[in-house]
């Protein structure tokens, strides 16, 4: 068995094909995934759990596109298509991932005025999830991220996971991404600055 525990991020139906926010060739994580939960004892996964009118949402700002930028009180923030609304069948993990094995599951997004990528804290940076609280109480020192998409939710969560001190890898070939302007060689790049293990 594998040390640590295995945090899945976001496989859900709206980043796979078909979905709102789809990620290309998203669901091709799904198989090796699966296999990943067999090696852990240990497997944590990630809900993006938005309500509806989410801030995040370009359908929320008039005139305003998907993917284009705004200037948020916690930042720049992209938009995004309206996706993994809470309740819908997009939110729902894909219908192949074998899940059952989770012992917790983490939704993020829910707070309507903030976007949130990664599994420890929204996008100001400051307010937690509780996943740090709840690894450290569990006695886990090592993580190993895999999901969707590379550049965004995992790559933050990684990142997140190294600046709380917790060892973090993650497991490429189980990951797949978006790539907006340039943001796979951007986040790979600061994974590996933080100390982030690539595998």
């Amino acid at each position: 068995m594998m040390e640590g525990a295995l945090i899945v991020i976001d496989v859900q139906n709206d980043f796979c094909p078909g979905g709102a926010l789809a990620v290309e060739r998203g669901d091709e994580v799904v198989p090796l995934i699966n296999g990943l939960i067999k090696r852990f004892d240990h497997v944590i996964l990630t809900q993006d759990w938005h309500p509806a009118g989410h801030s995040s949402f370009a359908s929320s700002h008039p005139g305003k596109l998907p993917f284009e930028t705004v200037e948020m009180p916690y930042g720049e923030q992209t938009l995004w298509p309206d996706h993994c609304v809470q309740g819908t069948p997009g939110a729902e993990f894909h219908p192949q991932l074998e899940w059952t094995k989770a012992e917790l599951v983490i939704r993020k997004g829910f707070r309507k005025a903030i976007d949130s990528y990664s599994a420890f804290f929204e996008n100001d940076h400051q307010t937690p999830t509780g996943l740090a609280g709840y690894l450290r109480e569990r006695g886990f020192t090592k993580v190993t991220f895999a999901g969707l998409a590379t550049d965004f939710c995992v790559a933050y969560s990684a990142i997140d996971a190294r600046r709380q001190g917790f060892e973090a890898s993650v497991i490429l070939q189980a990951c797949r991404g978006i790539d907006l302007a340039g943001s796979m060689e951007t986040m790979t790049q600061r994974m590996r600055d933080e100390g982030v293990a690539l595998i």
